[in-house]
């Protein structure tokens, strides 16, 4: 059961890898240029998507983290602590993608407009709770701090999201596949679901990971004789 789990994450993140490389290709040598900014615009189809998947990938953190406080089980908790590192890493690409396009845009790397911002909180935020349960050895008080953690951490999610409409922002209003143009339809909506599986995919395997340390952490102790008792080998010897 454990290997088809596996084997079908692995499917996942390859399925994902070719149409990254197929909605990349067409977003870089088919689709035309946009008419103001040219060809920096073609960092829209990783920008976009990534940024979609990472909305994603910390709501399913909430997700996991509620199911776990209010119906326990582990398996929440491997769930969660998988879908918060592929956050992390997910919101990390966000902002270097987003200097990336800022610095030939607006002129510089970084500006403290409120999506920028915003985002870098939500980075932190969550590496935060990352950091949190690398520090905490009991796996019960791990679980529990790390999802009420998450709670609060995601309240950035949606402010985020909306912090375009909400306050004056250099940053433009989120993009959607109805509001483009459709010569840079399929690189956005193939590079979207190519972040999304592989997204998948590597959720899965680190909540297997995850779910493997926990039950050597929980495993009860050996008794001392055991622990004193000859290998076969010294027995036989």
């Amino acid at each position: 059961m454990a290997n088809r789990g596996a084997g079908g994450a692995l499917a996942s993140i390859v399925f994902g890898f070719v149409l990254l490389l197929v909605g990349s290709y067409l977003g870089l040598f088919v689709a035309p240029a946009e008419v103001y900014m040219g060809d920096v615009q073609r960092i829209f189809y990783m920008h976009v998507p990534t940024a979609w998947n990472t909305m994603l990938a910390l709501s399913y953190a909430f997700i996991a983290a509620l199911a776990f406080l209010w119906r326990g089980g582990w398996d929440w908790d491997a769930r969660h602590e998988a879908s918060v590192e592929v956050g992390v890493v997910l919101s990390a690409l966000l902002c270097t993608q987003g200097a990336i396009w800022a610095k030939p845009t607006w002129g510089v790397w970084w500006d403290w407009d409120p999506r920028l911002t915003t985002t870098a909180i939500m980075f932190f935020a969550f590496a935060g709770i990352l950091a949190l349960r690398r520090f905490v050895e009991d796996p019960s008080k791990r679980a529990v701090w790390s999802a009420v953690a998450t709670l609060v951490a995601f309240v950035d999610v949606p402010i985020v999201y909306f912090s375009v409409r909400w306050w004056n922002s250099l940053h433009q209003v989120q993009s959607t596949p109805e509001t483009v143009s459709p010569d840079f339809y399929w690189p956005l909506r193939l590079n979207a679901f190519g972040i999304l599986f592989l997204m998948g995919g590597w959720i899965q395997l680190r909540a297997r990971t995850a779910r493997l340390r926990l039950a050597s952490e929980l495993a009860p102790p050996l008794s001392e004789a055991i622990r004193n008792a000859p290998s076969p080998e010294r027995a036989g010897a």
